[in-house]
C-alpha cells in the first residue's frame, strides 16, 4: 500500500471519526436536555440506539486504523491483526443488530405501509450479510499467516542446508 493511498484512507478514517462524535454527542446532548417528542415517533429509544451505532462505527474505524498500519509496516498476515479483524466483525454484527432495533421500533408506525419495515429487515441481513463477507476475509488472513509461516519455517531449512 503506497503512503499516498494510507495518508487517503487515513483522513477519511479520520473525518468519518469525528463525524460520528459530534452525531453522538448531538444523541446525548437531546437526551439529556429531553427534547419533547411529539408522538409520531419514540425518540428516546432512536437516540439511544443512534448513540450506541455510532460506537459500533467507532470500534470499526479504529479497527481499520490499526490494520492500516500493519498493512504499512509489512506486519497485516500476523495473529495480531485477527483481535482488529474480529473486532470490524463484532462492530458490523453489533450494528445489524441495532438495525433491527431501529425496524422494530419504527414497526408500529408502519402498519400502514409494512414494505417499509421488510425493506429495513432486508438492509439488515445485507449488513449481516457485510460481516459474513468479512469473516470469509478473515479466514483468507488465517490461510495466509499460516502459509507464511511455513515459507519462513522452509527459508530457515534452506539456509540450514546451505
Amino acid at each position: 500500500m503506497g503512503k499516498l493511498t494510507v495518508r487517503a484512507l487515513r483522513a477519511v478514517l479520520a473525518v468519518v471519526f469525528a463525524g460520528t462524535v459530534f452525531v453522538q454527542a448531538g444523541m446525548v446532548w437531546a437526551l439529556v436536555t429531553g427534547e419533547q417528542e411529539d408522538g409520531s415517533m419514540p425518540l428516546t429509544p432512536m437516540r439511544v440506539i443512534v448513540a450506541l451505532g455510532m460506537v459500533a462505527a467507532q470500534v470499526a474505524l479504529v479497527c481499520a486504523w490499526r490494520l492500516t498500519a500493519m498493512v504499512r509496516r509489512g506486519t497485516v498476515f500476523s495473529h495480531a491483526a485477527f483481535r482488529y479483524v474480529d473486532g470490524v466483525i463484532g462492530a458490523i454484527t453489533a450494528a445489524a443488530v441495532l438495525w433491527f432495533a431501529v425496524t422494530a421500533v419504527n414497526a408500529p408506525g408502519q402498519r400502514e405501509d409494512p414494505g417499509v419495515t421488510v425493506i429495513m429487515g432486508g438492509i439488515g441481513l445485507a449488513i449481516l450479510g457485510v460481516a459474513l463477507i468479512v469473516l470469509v476475509l478473515r479466514m483468507l488472513l488465517v490461510q495466509a499467516v499460516a502459509r507464511d509461516g511455513e515459507a519462513a519455517q522452509m527459508r530457515a531449512e534452506l539456509d540450514e542446508v546451505i
